[in-house]
């Protein structure tokens, strides 16, 4: 019922249009219809730091698309990718620096597990993330 809740007070306070939310780790994941992502931002982020301080918690807003690849890109963002493969389910992710790699992987791969679940929500033929 709660969920229901901040997705109507979402679409209230950016009125973009909403996909899907989930919440994770005390942080809650917002995924906007294509072309709805500067809305849902606002002006200098306002809409999100608005957010933040009704839901009191860290939010983050992913942006829909029919490509697999750039919606992986779209989660891992705002982490930089250089390159971004699919070999038969498998998406290889290449980024700039160690320090870039290691945030996207996070600590015993938590970061790379919880981004691969959002996208296997939507893409259920990848199978698994990789970051080289």
């Amino acid at each position: 019922m709660q969920s229901l809740q901040w997705m109507n007070l979402f679409e209230k306070v950016t009125r973009a249009r909403l996909k899907d939310f989930f919440l994770h780790n005390e942080k809650m994941y917002f995924i906007v219809e294509k072309g709805n992502l500067q809305r849902a931002l606002g002006p200098q982020k306002k809409n999100v730091t608005k957010l933040e301080e009704l839901l009191k918690r860290k939010i983050k807003i992913i942006e829909y698309t029919d490509n697999e690849l750039q919606f992986v890109t779209n989660v891992l963002a705002p982490l930089r990718v250089v390159n971004i493969t699919n070999d038969d389910g498998i998406v290889t992710i290449t980024g700039p620096d160690q320090k870039t790699k290691g945030l996207m992987i996070g600590a015993r791969a938590a970061n790379l597990r919880m981004y691969e679940s959002i996208v296997q929500k939507f893409f259920p033929e990848i199978k698994e993330l990789k970051v080289i």
